[in-house]
């Protein structure tokens, strides 16, 4: 990321380039090193990122590859294998709710207890044509489909308030309503949106409501 922002910068371009928390680990570092200092030395662990279902192995070029493609970091080779990739998971989804299989669809069989692909090749002799690495994400997409629909609308929910940016001008210590540890905290960390702040150790969801308020009167 330093790396990104270090040429943006030379090509006069701005050093604003970040990850999201639900776009990669190195996200939830970053946001992590800025909201909550650590006092010991500061380890990677899966549990610290809230975003779990969607910062997989598996899906790593889906997340990251249009974001590089923006950057001018992945060439037209590596975006046409990625293209590929992602029409063949498309057409794998398409025919697992396409199917039908009684009184449900191949997707339906998929999210049985011990019903894995194989399973799924026995009675859909058209699945045998998705490759391995595909037909995997595929039955991830569906098994969890419901978790991830779930981990989507907290993503959302929290892309509003990080859209909701705190203006250079706000002085926490004129904040009414604010809790002391609330202006101590958001003075010394200086959040640029009321998402980042929410993520600061010690700021309860009150504090940012009332912060909220304050630059809405404004």
């Amino acid at each position: 990321v330093a790396g990104i922002n270090a040429a943006r910068l030379a090509a006069g371009r701005g050093a604003d380039f970040t990850l999201r928390r639900d776009q990669a680990y190195i996200g939830v570092l970053i946001d992590d090193l800025v909201t909550k200092p650590p006092v010991e030395p500061y380890r990677m662990f899966t549990s610290r990122a809230e975003y779990r279902l969607r910062l997989r192995n598996d899906n790593a070029d889906q997340r990251l590859t249009p974001i590089g493609r923006e950057l001018g970091l992945v060439d037209d080779v590596r975006w046409e294998r990625w293209e590929r990739t992602r029409r063949a998971l498309d057409d794998a989804l398409a025919l697992l709710a396409a199917v039908r299989l009684g009184e449900g669809t191949a997707a339906d069989l998929l999210r049985r207890p011990g019903a894995d692909w194989e399973t799924l090749c026995a009675v859909v002799p058209a699945a045998r044509a998705v490759s391995p690495a595909v037909a995997f994400r595929a039955e991830v997409a569906v098994k969890y489909e419901g978790y991830l629909a779930r981990e989507r609308r907290q993503v959302e929910q929290m892309a509003k308030l990080e859209s909701r940016l705190i203006p250079a001008w706000v002085d926490y210590g004129q904040v009414k309503g604010l809790r002391n540890e609330a202006r101590s905290k958001l003075s010394k960390f200086t959040p640029r949106s009321l998402g980042q702040a929410l993520r600061i150790s010690g700021i309860t969801p009150a504090d940012v409501t009332v912060l909220a308020i304050h630059i809405e009167r404004r």
